[in-house]
């Protein structure tokens, strides 16, 4: 039987790997997190697994073999608040722990499928897997850069092309911006969608960041990517062993807030029974506003991100990504149904 480890299991990629493992039948499962939030556990409690380990003691007990034999290693426990100022605690988290684990999976013969960052990127207009667009804008990108950059030196800096490298399969995902269920946990931190049905359903209104970076109000670009496509790409490296290296995981195609406000909007009034609107017609009912870009993120923000899929797609994953209208209308009837 096929056992696998999810770090950050209670989390919202770790929750929906797992769930996507047992659509499989595969429920020898070790799940490792912190629950000091304990209202994670909700997003635990429908799925199948071994066993639950603490983050604090997992590690060391797995470099020294106490799981038996682990076929692969999902690690999506990590700091993930872009806006932690604390340093020393990030790279601990991101940074030092992963390059533990890193050498723990090499010696028990495990294979490594990890989540990086889109955030590597930072200030740079380019989102290709190469050092020179590598310009991180915080801490958190620079914590996941850094570990890219150890996996390069460890598996050979061309890793990715090469299909016998000299380590067991390591898998990088730069996430750009997932959003869908199981994300309710993440306060601050959890997409846009998510705070937007809430605040709908609060004021019956969504709000969005005015003109910022030389972009219109709500024209600010992001590479959006449902959770569901996340999950399909991750397995296809799982049924892909000889497939290593670093790779963007977003759509390949960048589109503005404003797309994600007009179709939280229009999918709660489908609910009820209303018409769709245009971005004009929901923008003068009052149904989005605008409030002034905050201070605090002058200088950190990513105004524009849209994945490079060239390198994922030499793979031979040719995976059909969702677009946002079909991944938001899908979220809002999945947190509908949550409300009921």
């Amino acid at each position: 039987m096929t056992r696998i480890v999810v770090t950050g299991a209670a989390g919202f990629i770790g929750s929906n790997i797992i769930k996507g493992l047992n659509a499989r039948g595969i429920v020898d499962i070790i799940a490792v997190d912190d629950l000091k939030q304990g209202d994670k556990f909700r997003n635990l409690a429908t799925l199948r697994i071994a066993d639950y380990v603490d983050a604090d003691t997992f590690y060391d007990a797995f470099a020294s073999g106490a799981y038996g034999q682990i076929e692969a290693v999902f690690h999506e426990g990590a700091c993930s608040d872009t806006m932690e100022l604390d340093g020393k605690y990030m790279m601990a988290n991101n940074y030092t722990l992963s390059c533990h684990l890193f050498q723990a999976c090499q010696k028990r013969g495990a294979r490594l499928l990890y989540a990086s960052s889109a955030a590597t990127y930072g200030g740079s207009d380019t989102f290709r897997e190469e050092p020179k667009f590598e310009l991180p804008l915080n801490v958190y990108g620079y914590s996941k850069l850094l570990f890219d950059q150890r996996m390069r030196r460890e598996c050979g800096h061309d890793f990715q092309r090469t299909k016998a490298g000299k380590t067991h399969q390591v898998v990088g995902f730069r996430y750009f911006n997932v959003y869908g269920p199981h994300e309710q946990h993440k306060g601050r931190m959890a997409s846009v969608a998510f705070h937007q049905f809430n605040q709908f359903q609060a004021d019956g209104k969504v709000k969005l960041f005015g003109e910022y970076g030389g972009y219109p109000a709500g024209g600010q670009m992001r590479d959006f990517i449902f959770i569901d496509d996340v999950v399909a790409v991750n397995l296809w490296f799982f049924d892909h062993p000889g497939e290593s290296g670093i790779y963007n995981l977003g759509t390949g195609k960048a589109q503005p807030f404003n797309d994600i406000a007009i179709s939280v909007v229009n999918a709660l009034r489908e609910q009820r029974g209303d018409a769709a609107l245009s971005l004009e017609q929901a923008v003068s009912d009052g149904f989005i506003e605008y409030i002034a870009f905050p201070n605090a993120l002058r200088g950190k923000y990513q105004s524009y991100t849209q994945a490079d899929l060239g390198a994922l797609r030499s793979t031979g994953c040719d995976h059909a990504f969702a677009n946002v209208q079909q991944g938001v209308r899908h979220y809002v009837q999945a947190l509908s149904a949550m409300r009921t």
